[in-house]
């Protein structure tokens, strides 16, 4: 085997990745502390053709030397818009006809894993902060919550950890 170099791996140039079609997904961040954390859900982002992130509350927003730490250049590629309220931001895609899916622990959550997402359907995840968690009026708001199972002593896996298991499982199932 032989490590291709970055030239032989074809990847779209940032005016290409914009025309290209994306997922119908969008990415809500409620309340993110941590800039490589934005950075790394950017770049997740990018890799999975995402539609679009929106940046709540406390979250961060480029241009910012952290995120683009971890984004290398996604924050160019990839749409996103601010919002102030993570609640108000999740009525105006509901009011669109977007599906909220939360990844939560949550009663009654859906194990990822057998989550299926409906082709036609246009989707939001909803990830929330670092300690909280998502705040649980945009849980209530919620379609669906997302549950990815864990099974060691941990209760809970890192933000961009968690987005880019959710965005893989759901890229591969709409892709297919």
């Amino acid at each position: 085997m032989r490590k291709l170099q970055n030239r032989e791996l074809n990847r779209l140039d940032i005016d290409g990745f914009k025309a290209t079609e994306k997922i119908p997904l969008t990415i809500v961040l409620d309340n993110i502390r941590s800039l490589n954390n934005i950075g790394s859900v950017f770049r997740t982002a990018d890799a999975f053709l995402i539609d679009r992130i929106i940046l709540c509350g406390i979250t961060a927003v480029p241009p910012n030397k952290e995120i683009h730490k971890t984004a290398l250049g996604a924050t160019e590629s990839v749409d996103w818009t601010y919002a102030d309220q993570t609640l108000e931001a999740v009525r105006e895609l509901k009011a669109q006809g977007v599906h909220i899916l939360s990844v939560e622990q949550a009663e009654n959550s859906t194990n990822l894993k057998d989550f299926i997402p409906e082709k036609g359907l246009k989707y939001a995840v909803v990830f929330g902060n670092e300690v909280k968690g998502v705040q649980q009026q945009v849980v209530d708001l919620s379609d669906q919550c997302l549950e990815i199972p864990q099974y060691g002593t941990k209760h809970s896996l890192n933000i961009s950890v968690s987005c880019g298991i959710v965005l893989w499982d759901i890229f591969g199932k709409l892709r297919m």
